[in-house]
């Protein structure tokens, strides 16, 4: 005769789900799984929650490829030496000069040193300063 009345009363084993990828960032999660002796694997997504990357490894090829040298357009030997000689005539210092155009000292030195790239603004600022006619010639 069966006790139980014909039921199957063996032990129920239940089981709960291992933690998904997202939610195991948290500590109380992550130290509960590792009590219930569910393995833990974390993984840094490549350029996650960063802006994407577009293409930049294309661009980079296209130029690589190109023939013609590009480049901008650096203030020119004799500009540069009209600007210097001028802000000399003047007796004045690159700040001071920087201070009159307000701009800061070291534009004045990046266009003495030609390694400013021309803005007609500033050359105008530094035309009617200097009293000198200051433009970047067109090919």
């Amino acid at each position: 005769m069966n006790i139980n009345g014909g039921q199957d009363w063996d032990t129920v084993v239940i089981r709960k789900k291992a933690p998904k990828a997202g939610t195991v960032n948290k500590d109380k999660v992550v130290n509960d799984a590792l009590r219930a002796g569910a393995q833990i694997e974390a993984v840094k997504k490549f350029g996650a929650g960063a802006n994407k990357v577009t293409g930049a490894g294309k661009d980079a090829a296209k130029l690589d490829r190109e023939t013609e040298e590009l480049h901008h357009d650096r203030v020119p030997t004799e500009l540069k030496k009209r600007i210097q000689a001028a802000r000399l005539e003047k007796k004045l210092t690159q700040a001071q000069l920087g201070q009159l155009i307000n701009e800061k000292p070291n534009v004045i030195q990046e266009y003495e040193n030609g390694k400013a790239i021309p803005a007609p603004a500033v050359l105008s600022k530094l035309s009617r300063v200097l009293g000198v006619q200051l433009s970047v010639k067109k090919k």
